[in-house]
């Protein structure tokens, strides 16, 4: 049962992606599979030590190119899907900045979260004839579905003792108020007549789309500030929770917090159960405001300011999916009317339409089943992965282990983009006897009576596996 190979799943950003990849993992298991899960991070530092497998990765731009070499070399698979192609730049600005013409040959089985990402990726110039696309869906989505909204319950009851009812607002400025300014959009000057140069944000889009980005999230950014009181104000029966988005900045928001004994900052778990307890979402060009619109929360695209440029190309989804608002005075007016049963979730057959044509897996078998669908189909055609030449495979190890120090070494460097607090921030870790208590939840919702073994390689990289 444990010949085949593994799937290697990394996770970036764990209060995002660690539950959607570890019901994968348990999937996985059910259908005889070991999984390797942790931090992203830590498991592409340690990659020449695990057997060869199937290296689930999240992305396919330039940056990945090194590593994909070393899995290369090494006797790895490469299949990917996109964490950010849900809601995406305009095409030519994300295919500049998402895909790099030599990465996406490294990769053998694409996965797309519905059918309008699946066209996005057959219309790029660059995209192989033979790169097979399945559109399965997301585990993410997954864990918005019906029969999945119990493994969160106890976090529901958990935040409601804390907080009571309350109102939730996702924040998403990190391109203007990231975690470290190089992750920016704009790097910051030392002098008022320099021209800016592009932060990490910024890398593959134009000037002038940078510039009308820039400016379009600044003045949201700003109006988000001036709101978060008044909705304190508007509603003291209600706690206020903000959740920054995960490589945001969170100083501005604790500012204003800190008159208040009801505006609360928090990035907490996965958002799930925070939208599954909220009133109401109030967000601007934010993923839960489409998450919010499956689970039927009300939702507030919260628009005090207009750019064609960004929302017409940009933000067509978040916007579209939720109820819009461009002003306070009609923000608070319709929260109101959530409060007094007169007002629900967006809805309607555009708005369906809609979602449909970005989401799949939303009825029958989950994102996940139709992902291992496609794995087990490829083991069954090559049931072990071809080991590759000793001198290349000894090569590929000499590349892992030089990438792990330069990069080790480069992280404590003044001005890194991601210097170690940084990856502490995005993936803090989780014990093992929690992890275990996440796959025995699973397993109770799946009625899956597969027996798993859970057992730690390090203390942010698990195994996880079928154990009979």
């Amino acid at each position: 049962m444990h010949s085949k190979p593994p799937l290697i799943i990394p996770v970036e950003n764990q209060v995002r992606e660690l539950d959607p990849k570890l019901l994968l993992a348990c999937i996985a298991a059910r259908r005889g599979f070991a999984s390797i899960i942790g931090s992203h991070r830590e498991i592409d530092f340690r990659i020449a030590s695990f057997p060869c497998g199937l290296y689930l990765n999240k992305s396919m731009t330039e940056r990945n190119l090194k590593m994909f070499q070393i899995m290369r070399r090494i006797g790895h698979a490469i299949l990917t899907w996109d964490e950010e192609a849900l809601i995406h730049l305009p095409p030519d600005i994300y295919y500049s900045r998402r895909l790099s013409p030599v990465a996406i040959r490294y990769i053998s089985h694409l996965f797309a979260w519905g059918e309008e990402n699946a066209e996005l990726w057959r219309n790029y110039p660059e995209f192989p004839v033979s790169l097979p696309i399945h559109v399965t869906g997301n585990p993410r989505n997954d864990m918005l579905r019906p029969e999945l909204r119990a493994f969160y319950e106890s976090d529901v009851r958990a935040i409601h003792e804390r907080y009571g009812d309350y109102l939730l607002v996702n924040t998403n400025f990190n391109h203007v108020n990231a975690f470290f300014p190089a992750q920016n959009l704009f790097k910051p000057v030392k002098h008022s007549d320099e021209s800016p140069q592009f932060g990490k944000a910024g890398v593959g889009m134009t000037r002038e789309f940078a510039n009308a980005l820039h400016d379009q999230k600044q003045a949201v950014f700003k109006a988000f500030q001036s709101l978060i009181p008044k909705l304190s104000q508007a509603f003291p029966q209600l706690s206020i929770i903000v959740r920054p988005h995960p490589t945001e900045g969170q100083d501005v928001y604790r500012q204003l917090a800190s008159g208040s004994n009801r505006i609360h900052v928090t990035n907490e778990g996965n958002v799930v159960p925070w939208l599954q307890g909220a009133r109401a979402l109030v967000h601007n060009g934010c993923t839960t405001g489409v998450e919010a619109f499956v689970m039927r929360t009300p939702a507030f695209s919260y628009r005090p300011s207009v750019c064609e440029a960004i929302d017409n190309t940009f933000y067509i989804l978040s916007h579209g999916l939720s109820h819009q608002c461009f002003t306070d005075a009609e923000l608070i007016d319709a929260i109101r009317q959530v409060l007094e049963g007169r007002l629900g979730a967006a809805g309607g057959e555009a708005r369906s339409a809609l979602v449909q044509r970005y989401l799949s897996g939303q009825e029958g078998a989950l994102a996940c089943e139709r992902m291992m669908d496609v794995v087990q189909a490829i083991t069954e055609k090559q049931p072990v992965l071809p080991m590759p030449a000793f001198p290349g495979r000894l090569f590929g190890i000499v590349m892992a282990q030089s990438r792990f120090l330069i990069k080790r070494v480069k992280s404590y460097f003044p001005g890194t983009h991601a210097p170690p607090e940084f990856h502490r921030h995005r993936y803090p870790g989780i014990t093992l006897e929690e992890l275990r208590c996440r796959i025995q939840r699973f397993q109770e919702i799946l009625k899956d009576r597969t027996p798993i073994s859970a057992e730690a390689i390090t203390p942010q990289i698990f195994s996880i596996r079928p154990s009979g």
